[in-house]
C-alpha cells in the first residue's frame, strides 16, 4: 500500500500535513480502541491470577509489577526502534510480544507456575509500553495549537475497549470453561483477537509513518534558506514532565492493583467477578473518557496547571478510599476519581514533555519517561501488596499521597523557574 496522501519525495504543504495528522490520529485511535480491549480485558486478572497460582494474597502485586517491568524494559528499546525504523514498526513489535505473552499466561495457568505467569505478563506489558507510546506518535505532526487535545483524542479511545474489555471477564470466563481453559484466562481470547486486529491495522493502514515524515519535514525545513530557529530543549521542564507522569502513574498503578484482591474480601465470593469488572470500567472509564476536556484545557490554560490539577483529583481519591475502604460505592468514586487525576496529569505532562523537548530528542526522551513511569509502578505495585497486608486498603491511600505531594512541590518550582525566564 502507497504511503498516501503523502507520497515519498512529494513536495510537502501544511494542507497535505493536515490531512495526513488527522488520518494519522484516526489510525492511532482505531488501535487504541483495540489494545483497549485486549489490556482491559486481562488487567484486571493479573493479580486474582497470582493470587491463585502463588497462593498468597501478599504476592498479587507482583502481577501489575510484572505488566510494569516488561513495559519498562522496553519502552527505550521500542522508542529507539520508532527513532529508526518509525512508530508502524514499534508498534506492531509491542503486538507480537503481547500476543507471545498471552499464550504464556494461559499456558501457565494450566501448568499451575507462578514464575511463568510473571513472564507472560512482563511480555504484556512490553506490548503495552508500545501502546503508551501511541499517544506520542499523535504529537509527532501536530501543531502546537492541537497538541494537547490530539494526544488526549488517541488517549480517549482507550475508553471504549478499556470499558469493554474488564466487563468481558465475566462472559470470557463463560466461554474459556466450555471449552476447557484454565480457570480464570478465558477473557484472553477476547485479548488476544483484539491484539491481532491492532496488529492488522498498524501494518496496513498507519502510512505514511508520523515520525519519519516528521523527521522529512524537520530536514527540508532546515535545508531552507528561510528555515525557523530550531526548537529550543528545556530540559528543567521535561525532567518535571518526566516526574509528574511517573508520579500520577505510581500513585494510580498501585492503588488500582489492589483494588481487586480488596474487594474480594468485601463483597459475596459469588459475586466478584462481577464487582471488579464493574469497577475496573469505571476506572478505566475515569483514565480515558475526558482525556479531551483534559487535553482542550491544556491547551488553553497551561500544562503546569492541568498537571495540578490532576493531583488534586488523586488527592480527592485517596481521601475517599482511606474514609470509606469498606464500602463498594466508596472503592468505586474512589477509583473513578483516581482515573481522572491520571487523565489529567498523564495528557498534559506528556505533552509538555513533547513541547520541551526538539524532534531529534524526542523518541529517546520519550522512551526514559516511559520507562521511568512502568519502572515506578512495577516498584509501587510490590510494595502495594505488602502494605495492603500490612495497614490495609485505607493505609494504602495515605501512603500514595507521598507521590502527589512530589508533584505539588515540583509545580511551583518549575513555575518559579518560569517565572524567572529558566527553562
Amino acid at each position: 500500500m502507497p504511503d498516501s496522501p503523502v507520497a515519498a519525495g512529494a513536495a510537502l504543504t501544511e494542507r497535505d500535513l493536515a490531512v495526513t495528522q488527522r488520518r494519522t490520529v484516526r489510525v492511532l485511535a482505531a488501535g487504541q480502541v483495540l489494545t483497549g480491549v485486549a489490556f482491559g480485558a486481562t488487567l484486571s486478572l493479573g493479580a486474582l491470577l497470582a493470587a491463585d497460582l502463588s497462593g498468597q494474597e501478599a504476592l498479587s502485586g507482583l502481577a501489575t509489577a510484572s505488566v510494569t517491568l516488561g513495559a519498562a524494559l522496553t519502552a527505550i528499546p521500542l522508542a529507539r526502534l520508532a527513532g529508526r525504523r518509525g512508530r508502524r514498526v514499534a508498534l506492531t513489535t509491542g503486538n507480537v510480544a503481547a500476543l507471545i505473552g498471552i499464550a504464556v499466561v494461559i499456558a501457565a495457568a494450566a501448568l499451575r507456575l507462578f514464575p511463568l505467569l510473571l513472564v507472560g505478563i512482563a511480555l504484556i506489558g512490553a506490548g503495552n509500553a508500545a501502546t503508551l507510546q501511541s499517544r506520542f506518535a499523535a504529537t509527532d505532526l501536530a501543531s502546537t495549537a492541537r497538541r494537547g487535545r490530539d494526544l488526549a483524542t488517541v488517549v480517549w479511545a482507550t475508553t471504549v475497549g478499556g470499558v469493554v474489555g474488564p466487563l468481558l471477564l465475566a462472559p470470557g470466563e463463560l466461554i474459556g470453561a466450555s471449552i476447557g481453559m484454565p480457570r480464570l484466562t478465558g477473557a484472553y481470547l477476547f485479548s488476544f483477537a483484539a491484539q491481532v486486529c491492532a496488529f492488522a491495522l498498524y501494518v496496513l493502514v498507519l502510512r505514511p509513518d508520523p515520525l519519519l515524515l516528521a523527521q522529512r519535514v524537520e530536514r527540508e525545513a532546515s535545508a531552507s534558506v528561510t528555515a525557523p530557529a530550531p526548537q529550543a530543549d528545556r530540559p528543567g521542564v521535561a525532567r518535571f514532565a518526566m516526574l509528574a507522569v511517573a508520579a500520577s502513574h505510581v500513585t494510580m498503578a498501585s492503588v488500582m492493583a489492589m483494588t481487586p484482591v480488596h474487594l474480594s474480601h468485601i463483597v459475596a465470593p459469588d459475586a466478584v467477578t462481577l464487582a471488579v469488572g464493574i469497577t475496573i470500567s469505571a476506572h478505566v472509564f475515569g483514565m480515558y473518557g475526558l482525556s479531551p476536556v483534559f487535553g482542550v484545557l491544556a491547551d488553553r490554560v497551561g500544562r503546569v496547571g492541568v498537571i495540578v490539577l490532576g493531583q488534586v483529583l488523586l488527592a480527592a481519591s485517596l481521601a475517599v478510599a482511606a474514609l470509606l475502604p469498606d464500602s463498594q460505592a466508596g472503592v468505586l468514586v474512589a477509583l473513578v476519581l483516581l482515573g481522572l487525576g491520571w487523565s489529567a496529569a498523564t495528557v498534559s505532562g506528556s505533552a509538555l514533555l513533547t513541547e520541551a523537548t526538539p524532534l531529534s530528542l524526542r523518541p529517546r526522551r520519550q522512551g526514559r519517561s516511559d520507562t521511568l513511569m512502568t519502572a515506578c509502578a512495577a516498584a509501587g505495585s510490590v510494595l502495594a501488596g505488602l502494605v495492603l497486608g500490612a495497614v490495609g486498603y485505607d493505609g494504602l491511600a495515605l501512603w500514595a499521597l507521598v507521590p502527589v505531594a512530589a508533584v505539588c512541590v515540583g509545580a511551583v518550582v518549575v513555575r518559579s523557574r518560569q517565572s524567572s525566564g529558566v527553562a
